[in-house]
């Protein structure tokens, strides 16, 4: 496969979903996406309403899965075999 159209995010072996990323631009975005949400939960504070903590992870989580399906091997189950 072409250098170019490599994925950032490899399926799982087993299951559903992404394993560790397999490329520098992937773990700048693990590497950035980690320090957003410690600086987000931060940033809303310990008096912060726990919803808005909820919220704002969830909205985290949902960014990471859009980057994930962008930049990552298409999902589909998995059971170890490699077919």
């Amino acid at each position: 496969m072409n250098n170019d159209h490599r994925y950032w995010f490899p399926a799982k072996r087993y299951g559903w979903g992404w394993g560790p990323p397999t490329t520098w631009q992937g773990w700048v975005v693990m590497v950035g996406w980690l320090g957003v949400l410690l600086a987000g939960i931060r940033a809303i504070g310990l008096r912060g309403h726990p919803v808005a903590h909820v919220a704002f992870a969830i909205a985290m989580c949902v960014v990471l899965v859009l980057i994930c399906y962008w930049k990552g091997e298409p999902p589909r189950w998995r059971w170890g075999d490699d077919t």
